[in-house]
């Protein structure tokens, strides 16, 4: 199959209420389905809710939302995951959506993209949270850098300034990816403060990233609601100016670069669907395949680590044995 629907959700978190975002997340699922998609995608963190408050003020103010944040991010395999697994089946629509993902005592940035089966079929990490996340999450692995084989062709994940690093974005391109998801929080965090935060910037990033790898970028973004504003603010005017309501700038592009929907107003939520046809596609790598014919391998190439990264090897694992031999095998001047 060549044509499908892509959907890309606007909408405003439930912040710090998985069960509600979960409950709304169902709802926007159904929607899309019963508008054709066959594809629906969120934006970062959508489940529990991008954590603005660590762009708003000091550590000891944001303590206050960290035991919440934790308590409301979402754990692989539980109840949650289930029911939008079911949501997926019974409306026979593929998912991709941003999570903060619980695993032990730590939190990640992570896409989680269920098949129209309700399988999840790639459960991938943000390789570098950007500045200020970092007091939030670790990092993911090249593990899970994946672009995986869907019933409406090649589908990878990257999230926010994931798009800002080229080694990654390389490494999606060399997987023939024809459909990606460019999952971003709101776009007006530090509004006329910070250019580069904006979504003159980061649509800039979505769009580049379609023409540079030949693909269809499906780009959802969450948007502030007012009352988002009244739980991280309360009322105080310098904050709020900090994070203002709206922010949804959500796109849908084509692989030479094009917008294929119009656009929703930034401060209301909606679904924005675009008709995809993948042969589109070899018409734009007929110009530029950048790890294909228009790629200069005897200059330039990338490496990647797809080995799962962990802070514990057992030695009674032969690979665990194998990686310690190798790590204590290697020159000193390769460990500096």
């Amino acid at each position: 199959m060549t044509q499908s629907k892509v959907a890309a959700v606007q909408a405003a978190p439930c912040f710090l209420d998985l069960d509600a975002g979960v409950q709304k997340a169902v709802g926007l699922i159904e929607e899309a389905a019963k508008n054709g998609a066959n594809l629906v995608a969120f934006s970062e963190t959508w489940l529990p809710g991008y954590p603005n408050h660590i762009w708003l003020g000091p550590v000891a103010w944001q303590m206050q939302f960290v035991g919440r944040y934790f308590d409301n991010s979402i754990v692989a395999g539980s109840t949650h995951e289930q029911k939008l697994a079911k949501a997926c089946r019974d409306n026979k629509i593929q998912l991709s959506i941003g999570v903060s993902e619980r695993d032990g005592g730590s939190l990640y940035i992570a896409q989680w993209h269920f098949d129209e089966t309700g399988e999840v079929i790639n459960r991938r990490r943000k390789l570098k949270p950007t500045h200020v996340e970092r007091t939030v999450y670790g990092e993911g692995d090249g593990s899970d850098l994946n672009v995986v084989d869907t019933s409406i062709g090649r589908v990878g994940q990257l999230a926010c300034w994931e798009h800002l690093q080229p080694l990654s974005k390389y490494a999606m391109y060399a997987q023939n990816e024809q459909i990606h998801v460019a999952a971003w929080p709101n776009l007006h965090l530090y509004k006329d403060m910070a250019y580069a935060l904006g979504p003159e910037v980061n649509n800039g990033a979505s769009m580049l990233y379609a023409v540079e790898g030949s693909c269809f970028v499906v780009a959802p973004c969450a948007l502030v609601s007012k009352e988002i504003q009244d739980q991280l603010c309360d009322g105080n005017k310098e904050m709020e100016a900090m994070c203002p309501i709206g922010g949804g700038h959500t796109r849908i592009f084509g692989p030479d670069g094009s917008e294929l929907a119009e656009h929703i107003p930034h401060d209301q939520e909606g679904i924005m669907y675009a008709d995809i046809d993948l042969h589109m596609i070899g018409y734009a790598k007929a110009a530029a395949d950048p790890a294909g014919h228009y790629a200069k391998r005897d200059s330039t190439r990338l490496l990647i680590n797809r080995k799962k990264q962990s802070a514990v090897v057992n030695f009674d694992d032969a690979s665990g044995w194998e990686e310690v031999t190798e790590m204590s095998s290697a020159p000193a001047e390769a460990a500096e």
